[in-house]
């Protein structure tokens, strides 16, 4: 080290110089060992598959198969990699602040399509959520809603009569109702069914975008902008009802954001009714509750002496669960349920002892090498306890991942959380935004999610 420092001196180089040079091998360091990990975790997985088949997936560690193809979207999918990479970052400098929002928004809905393009009309957009996550195929079940919701738990269980499949039953009726309300507006089948996670799903980098402006300045949430619309986590938003409860609980957060730093009762009963809402979605998103703590945190001074704001928060909390329990359905009931029948089915074979990590290389593939080295910048902004500025992303980024640990030690996502975790994933993106050279990185994004999509069939 003391060689290098000399040598570096005796090339002329300033202090910020060698900085930068040492902070760039680093994130290169973080992002190659975040490639370890993915190389690790295929052939592993393909070694305990092929030997033991109890991965029950075929390209581990994701749910897919290999199948180099091309499709519709596949142009347009280029076409908006190329031009977000060009433009991105200087559009997202100089646009004024609700033309950013709506720009984020409609790059991100276009990426997300475009994606699930390439898999065509039906097997990307229109067939996934009545053939894949099946909640369009008990639609008919739910003619009368107050009688569904109480008979709810008593089809949990495999061997009951007329169990839920696999996608329902592992889900409060919150999910399914979604689908329901659709169908009975008007909107039936898979198409208007994609097209509503498509839509809202692109809504989470807008709601991600709010957040961070309100509690680190509007420099760094400009600056993140360009990584969470180019984010690989589009190949699996798109047309996934997971992309609707990522945006649900994105929302969430960043409205109890704003209600913390503006002091507005309002946004903290909406906030409050979403974080509700997103409990009766999927279970797993009661750990959104840890994203939210960071925010209350890093603006503990806006919450402090403003007792009213909790009220606010806890009383639109309180919402969605009453009208659920009122309706007859038990939450905490259906959760042990959903526990059995999680051992009943592959949940119950595939091993523990891999997916434990090979889950977090699933985390790598669909929020890039770029959130990697990113999240090595995050941690080290709180361990020296730089500005404020740089130390508020850090805490909401690392409570997201530590939900997400938490999530992954539980032993409830073992395998698929390619999709599971996007609710985690898009809180993970922010972190690319203390990266320097911001067109490498995004360029190493975007051709992750054309890789993913292009050389693999994916499940979901």
């Amino acid at each position: 080290m003391t060689r290098s420092l000399r040598s570096d001196a005796g090339r002329g180089l300033r202090p910020a110089d060698r900085d930068a040079r040492r902070g760039l091998r680093r994130d290169l360091y973080a992002a190659g060992a975040a490639a370890l990990l993915v190389t690790a975790a295929v052939l592993t997985g393909r070694h305990i598959q092929s030997t033991r088949h109890t991965l029950f997936v075929h390209w581990p560690p994701l749910l897919a198969e290999w199948d180099p193809h091309l499709g519709p979207g596949t142009p347009a999918a280029v076409l908006l990699a190329a031009a977000g990479v060009a433009y991105g970052p200087s559009l997202s400098g100089r646009l004024p602040w609700r033309a950013l929002l709506a720009a984020a928004w409609a790059a991100s809905t276009a990426w997300i399509l475009s994606l699930a393009l390439v898999d065509g009309w039906q097997r990307g957009v229109a067939g996934r959520l009545t053939t894949r996550e099946e909640y369009l195929r008990v639609v008919g079940r739910f003619h009368d809603i107050p009688a569904a919701l109480r008979d709810f738990t008593h089809h949990i269980v495999a061997g009951t009569p007329d169990p839920w499949p696999a996608h329902v039953a592992g889900h409060p009726p919150g999910a399914t109702l979604t689908f329901v309300l659709l169908d009975r507006a008007g909107l039936h089948g898979g198409g208007w069914a994609g097209l509503w996670c498509v839509l809202t799903g692109a809504t989470a980098c807008v709601a991600v975008l709010v957040a961070v402006r309100a509690l680190a300045g509007e420099a760094f949430a400009r600056r993140a902008a360009p990584f969470l619309v180019l984010a690989p986590a589009a190949v699996w938003t798109g047309a996934s009802a997971d992309g609707w409860f990522a945006a649900a609980a994105a929302w969430a957060v960043a409205l109890l954001a704003l209600a913390v730093t503006r002091g507005s009762l309002p946004w903290a009963a909406a906030s409050g009714l979403l974080f509700g809402l997103t409990c009766y979605l999927s279970y797993g998103l009661t750990l959104v509750a840890l994203p939210g703590a960071a925010v209350l945190w890093t603006a503990r001074d806006g919450v402090r002496g403003r007792p009213a704001l909790l009220l606010a928060l806890l009383a639109g909390l309180a919402v969605v669960p009453l009208l659920f329990t009122f309706a007859g359905f038990d939450w905490w009931t259906a959760y042990r349920l959903l526990v059995t029948r999680y051992h009943q089915g592959v949940g119950g074979t595939r091993p523990y002892g891999y997916w434990v990590w090979a889950n977090l290389a699933c985390t790598v593939l669909i929020t890039g090498l770029a959130t990697a080295a990113g999240l090595r910048r995050a941690v080290a902004a709180l361990v020296r306890r730089a500005s404020p500025a740089a130390v508020r992303p850090a805490v909401l980024v690392c409570a997201a991942l530590l939900a997400l640990l938490i999530a992954d030690l539980s032993g409830m996502s073992k395998a698929e959380t390619e999709r599971i975790w996007l609710p985690f994933a898009v809180w993970l993106l922010p972190a690319c935004a203390y990266l320097p050279r911001p067109r490498a990185w995004l360029t190493a994004q975007a051709a992750l999610a054309l890789l993913l999509n292009h050389l693999l069939l994916t499940g979901w």
